[in-house]
């Protein structure tokens, strides 16, 4: 068989595969234009990258961007106008919330000389933006979309944080590169969790899909790096400290201090007949 009848097998029979595939699946929001809609979104309410004016015509390009996004699953939501008008008419009591998340970013952290410091360059404010907006839709009960605009932010600030959690004021993630909040996890106000930190589930299976799976964080709360909390039932007292490292599959109560202790020990390395070199 020549490469040329092999080759056009091959075409035809990738194409069968595309459109079988193509007439199973349900159609979704297309991924770049949620990823455009949300950074938009966010750009228009904190404008420190760019010199655009607002006008009446941003909201309205808005809408229709998101009429757009919806066009796709509108046969199993709520009128797709009720929907947009109830979205939008959050978004001031959003802006309250994630200016509260700027601001205790800014008292934490010596590192932040200014608010706009924190909005154009901290992809904690970053990821908690997208989330709040990704958790408005959530709540109105938007498939598939929210875990798009969620998955956008996971994937530039390294942040993964379903849009299902709730969380409260004032939260910050300081640094957070590995960070993982899962759908049913229940953040107070005032908490700081830094990299690494994992509030996930003990039990994954399918059957516990609807059932508390993760954690909850009362207010307060300080989790240092690289802390895993896990389970439904396990609830972290308010003003309490877990520092880094932790494994914790149980509650504590309010006002505790969890810390892992390990043993540290330094020697000479001519203390060696032959030093340590590790190649990594």
């Amino acid at each position: 068989m020549s490469t040329t009848i092999k080759k056009l097998l091959l075409h035809e029979r990738l194409k069968q595969i595309h459109e079988k595939y193509r007439s199973d699946l349900q159609p979704i929001p297309f991924r770049s234009s949620a990823q455009a809609w949300i950074s938009n979104l966010i750009a228009l309410l904190f404008p420190v990258n760019t010199d655009k004016s607002f006008t009446a015509l941003d909201i309205s390009e808005l809408e229709l961007q998101l009429r757009h996004l919806l066009s796709p699953v509108e046969n199993v939501i709520n009128p797709v106008d009720e929907i947009i008008d109830t979205f939008f008419s959050r978004i001031p009591d959003i802006f309250e919330e994630l200016q509260k998340d700027a601001q205790g970013i800014l008292a934490f952290d010596p590192a932040a000389h200014s608010i706009e410091e924190v909005f154009g360059a901290y992809p904690g404010f970053n990821a908690v933006a997208v989330y709040r907006f990704s958790h408005e839709l959530y709540k109105l009960k938007i498939p598939v979309l929210p875990r798009l605009i969620s998955e956008y932010a996971h994937s530039i600030t390294g942040i993964d944080i379903n849009p299902g959690a709730e969380i409260g004021s004032g939260f910050f993630i300081d640094h957070g590169t590995g960070v993982v909040i899962g759908e049913t996890c229940v953040i107070g106000n005032n908490v700081k969790i830094y990299q690494g930190v994992t509030l996930g589930a003990l039990n994954v299976s399918k059957t516990q899909a609807f059932v508390k799976r993760h954690p909850t964080i009362q207010d307060n709360v300080v989790i240092y790096s690289g802390t895993t909390i896990l389970g439904g039932k396990t609830v972290i007292g308010h003003d309490s400290i877990i520092g880094g490292n932790v494994w914790l599959t149980e509650s504590v109560p309010p006002y505790s201090l969890v810390y892992h202790k390990s043993q540290v020990r330094v020697r000479s390395n001519n203390d060696f007949d032959e030093g340590i070199n590790f190649s990594i």
